[in-house]
C-alpha cells in the first residue's frame, strides 16, 4: 500500500537538520481523540490509547523507544536503546527529512476502527515510511515498514547462507555486530525475564505437529525462531509479546537462521524480509510488519491481549465470513465427477445438511491442472485464454444454474482458483481479473487460493498485488481461502487481512484422516491463532472403514455428530460428497442447523484451548470468552473417566450457570475452584457438550 494517496486528516511536516540524538524539537504535533492521544513535543514522540503507552525519542522521524507503559495494570518499562528501534545494517543512523501524519480510520468491510500514523524519513539514500496502528481497548501497537531508495552497502545476501557460522555463538556474534536488519527491539530493566518463543510450521501436508514451543530464562545472546515471542518479567509481573508478521520461519525470506535475538532484557527482532537487492527507487517495497503488546503476567491476559490485537486485523462480519463450507475434494473424486448435473445434486443433499457454502474445487474451469483425474498442467496456463471459464462440456449453461439454485436454498457458491505462478506470477493482473469477473458476474465472492508459492519478493509482491486488487474490485466483500497445506505460502500470520486459512488436506483413501489429530492441531493453533480464521474438516467415515482395519482411532468409530463437533470452534468445512453420505449422517444436518445459530456468537469471544491436549484419550475443549458469559465446547476423548475437573479461564469464587446448546451435556451450576477448575461430566466415550455460560455471581 503506497499510504502517500491517502487522505490525511492531520498533517504536520517537520523539517530537521540531521541533528545528534539530544536535538530538542520546537516543532509540536498532537491529536487527541477519545483515548487515543498522538504528540509530538520536545522530540518526544507519544502514542497511546486507554491501554498502553509508548514513547520514542523522535531523533528525526528515525524513533527510539524511551519507554513501554502497560497503562491498564500501571507498569512502566523504561528502555535503554541506543541502536533506533529499525535498524538497516550499514546506512547512517542520522535521518533527514521527517514527516508525521494521523488519519482516523472508521469501521468498514476492510477496516476494524483504528488510528494510523505516518512516519517517514530518509537515511541516506534509502526513504523509510512506517505506518504505526493503535486500536480501542487494545493493548497494541502495530507497525508496517516500507522502503524505497538504494542501499549503500549489500545488507542481505551474507546472512542468507552463512554456511561459516558453525555454531550459535558464532551466529549470534554475526547477528549482533550489525549484519542483520532489525526491525523492532526493546532494552529493558531486569534481569529475572522468562521467555516463550514460538515456531510455527505450516506445509501440512508434510507437518503434523503445528507448533513448536520454547520455554527459557533470559541469558545472553540467545537466538529463537518463530513469529511470537513472549517476555515476562518475574519482578514486576508483568510481560510483552512480539509479533512478526510473516511467514513462517522455514519460509521467510533472507532468513537470518532467527526472528527474535535476546539479551539479559534485550530483546531484538530480525530479518525484514527484504535485502538490498530489493529496493526499489521508483516504488515502496513492503517489509514484514509487527505488533507489539503488553499483559500482566497471567496466561487469560497473556492470550486476550494478543488476540484482542488479531480480531483487529480484518472485521469478521457474520454474513461474509462465517461458513460451514461443503468442497466435494475429500472424497477424492478429484474433478472426475464435478459438472452441472453433480453440483446440482450436491446442493440438495448439502441443504439437507445445513451448508451454508458449496465451494467447487478444481475442475470447473475449461484448462486442467496437474491435479485433474484427466492430466494436465499450470504451465503457462495462459497461452490458453480460456483456461479460467466455465468448462464448456461440464457446465453448458455456464455457473448461472448453480449459482441460481445455490440462492433458491440459501447457499451460497464458492470456488478453487490457481494463480499462475511462473516468472513470480507475472500475469497476476490476468489472474486477479478472473476472480473479479466471476464476482460480477455471479456473485461468487469466496474462493480458496490454492497453489501459490513466494520464492522471492518479487513474487510475495505480486501475490498481495493479486489479493489486494479483488478486495479492492470487489470493496472488500471478498473471502479468500488461503491454502497452507504444501509450498512456501503465507503461513498463520501473513496476507490475515485477506480471508481464513484452509488449513490441512486429510482423506480417508490414504487412512490419514485421525478425528483426534484435526482435533490436535486446532486446538495447538488456537492459543495463538483465531480458531475462527481455520477451516477445519470433517469427512465421510463410512468411506474406505477396510482401510483402517482394526485401528483403535479409526474415524469409523466416532459418530458423525462428533466429527463435526471437532471443527465447532473454527470454519467447519465438510471435506466430502454429500450425496455419497447415508441416510444416518443427515440427522447431523440437525446439529449444524442449530449450530449456526450460534455460530457467530461463538465465534466473535475469544477463543482459547482448555484441557489436556489431544491425543484420543484425553479430555479437552475450547472456551469462548464475552464478558459476562461465553461458551465451552467440552471433548471427552476415549478415557474411563466419566467427569474431569479442568482449568478454565474463568475465575476462582465464581458461581457458573452452564446451559446445555449441543452434544450430551446437561445444565449444572458450578463454583469455580482454585486455578479455574470446573468439573465436567460426560457419560460417554468420544463424545461433547456445547454450553453456553454466564457469570452468577462473583463470589
Amino acid at each position: 500500500m503506497d499510504f502517500m494517496n491517502k487522505r490525511l486528516t492531520i498533517t504536520l511536516l517537520v523539517m530537521l537538520l540531521p541533528l545528534s540524538t539530544t536535538f530538542a524539537s520546537d516543532k509540536t504535533f498532537r491529536y487527541a481523540k477519545e483515548d487515543n492521544l498522538v504528540e509530538l513535543k520536545n522530540d518526544t514522540l507519544t502514542i497511546e490509547n486507554d491501554l498502553i503507552k509508548r514513547c520514542w525519542l523522535w531523533n528525526n522521524g528515525n524513533l527510539i523507544t524511551r519507554s513501554l507503559v502497560d497503562k491498564g495494570n500501571n507498569i512502566i518499562w523504561n528502555t535503554s536503546n541506543e541502536l533506533p528501534d529499525l535498524y538497516i545494517p550499514h546506512e547512517s543512523k542520522t535521518a533527514t527529512d521527517a514527516d508525521i501524519q494521523c488519519e482516523e480510520i472508521a469501521e468498514s468491510a476492510r477496516y476494524t476502527k483504528q488510528l494510523q500514523i505516518f512516519i517517514s524519513y530518509k537515511l541516506g539514500k534509502i526513504e523509510v515510511k512506517k505506518v504505526i496502528k493503535i486500536y480501542p481497548n487494545c493493548p497494541v501497537i502495530a507497525c508496517e515498514i516500507y522502503l524505497k531508495g538504494k542501499a549503500s552497502h549489500t545488507w542481505g545476501n551474507e546472512n542468507n547462507n552463512p554456511e561459516e557460522l558453525h555454531n550459535i555463538v558464532e551466529l549470534t556474534k554475526h547477528i549482533s555486530a550489525g549484519n542483520v536488519p532489525i526491525m523492532e527491539q526493546l532494552s529493558l530493566e531486569g534481569r529475572h525475564w522468562q521467555i516463550e518463543a514460538d515456531e510455527f510450521f505450516d506445509i501440512t501436508d508434510q507437518f503434523n505437529t503445528l507448533v513448536h514451543p520454547v520455554r527459557a530464562l533470559s541469558y545472553r545472546n540467545c537466538l529463537y525462531r518463530g513469529n511470537l515471542l513472549f517476555a515476562e518479567n518475574m519482578e514486576k509481573n508483568g510481560g510483552f509479546f512480539m509479533l512478526k508478521e510473516a511467514p513462517t520461519s522455514n519460509i521467510q525470506l533472507h532468513y537470518p537462521k532467527g526472528d527474535f535475538l535476546t539479551n539479559v532484557g534485550t530483546f531484538e527482532m530480525i530479518g525484514l524480509g527484504v535485502d538490498s537487492a530489493d529496493l526499489k527507487t521508483d516504488e515502496w517495497t513492503r517489509a514484514y510488519g509487527y505488533a507489539t503488546g503488553v499483559y500482566r503476567s497471567v496466561e487469560k491476559e497473556k492470550l486476550i491481549a494478543l488476540r484482542n490485537y488479531q480480531m483487529h486485523i480484518r472485521p469478521f462480519l457474520k454474513e461474509r465470513d462465517e461458513m460451514v463450507m461443503l468442497n466435494t475434494w475429500g472424497d477424492r473424486g478429484q474433478d472426475a465427477h464435478v459438472n452441472e448435473a453433480f453440483c446440482l445434486k450436491e446442493l440438495e443433499t448439502a441443504a439437507k445438511m445445513g451448508i451454508t457454502h458449496f465451494q467447487i474445487d478444481d475442475g470447473w474451469q475449461t484448462g486442467r491442472s496437474e491435479n485433474s483425474a484427466y492430466g494436465g498442467s499450470f504451465v503457462n496456463i495462459w497461452r490458453n485464454p480460456n483456461y479460467w471459464t466455465p468448462d464448456p462440456k461440464r457446465f453448458p449453461n455456464g455457473l448461472a444454474p448453480i449459482v441460481k439454485r445455490g440462492k433458491e436454498l440459501g447457499i451460497e457458491i464458492c470456488l478453487w482458483f490457481n494463480p499462475s505462478i511462473q516468472n513470480d506470477f507475472a500475469d497476476w493482473e490476468k489472474d486477479a481479473d478472473v476472480l473479479i469477473s466471476l464476482y460480477k458476474k455471479y456473485g461468487i465472492r469466496t474462493f480458496k487460493i490454492d497453489g501459490t508459492a513466494i520464492p522471492d519478493k518479487l513474487a510475495e509482491i505480486r501475490l498481495r498485488k493479486i489479493y489486494d486488487r479483488v478486495m479492492e474490485a470487489t470493496n472488500w466483500n471478498a473471502v479468500l481461502n488461503l491454502d497452507a497445506t504444501l509450498g512456501k505460502r503465507g503461513g498463520y500470520f501473513f496476507f490475515n487481512e485477506y480471508g481464513n486459512i484452509f488449513l490441512e488436506n486429510r482423506y480417508t483413501d490414504w487412512g490419514n484422516y485421525y478425528p483426534y489429530w484435526t482435533l490436535r492441531n486446532i486446538w495447538m493453533l488456537s492459543r495463538y491463532v483465531p480458531a475462527q480464521s481455520l477451516q477445519i474438516e470433517f469427512l465421510n467415515k463410512w468411506r474406505n472403514e477396510n482401510k483402517y482395519a482394526n485401528d483403535f482411532f479409526a474415524p469409523g468409530k466416532y459418530s458423525f455428530d462428533y466429527l463435526f463437533a471437532i471443527t465447532m470452534a473454527a470454519q467447519p468445512l465438510a471435506w466430502l460428497e454429500s450425496q455419497n453420505l447415508p441416510a444416518e449422517a443427515f440427522a447431523t444436518g440437525e446439529t449444524i442447523k442449530k449450530y449456526e445459530t450460534i455460530q457467530h456468537d461463538f465465534h466473535t469471544g475469544y477463543i482459547l484451548p482448555i484441557g489436556d491436549e489431544p491425543s484420543g484419550r484425553s479430555w479437552c475443549g475450547f472456551q469462548s470468552i464475552r464478558d459476562e458469559r461465553g461458551y465451552f465446547i467440552i471433548y471427552r476423548e476415549d478415557n474411563q473417566s466419566n467427569s474431569y475437573t479442568m482449568k478454565t479461564f474463568l475465575n476462582e469464587g465464581e458461581l457458573i450457570g452452564f446451559t446445555p446448546v449441543l452434544g450430551e451435556g446437561k445444565a449444572f451450576r458450578a463454583r469455580v475452584e482454585e486455578g479455574g477448575r470446573v468439573t465436567f461430566y460426560l457419560p460417554q466415550m468420544n463424545s461433547y457438550a456445547l454450553y453456553s455460560y454466564y457469570i452468577i455471581s462473583k463470589n
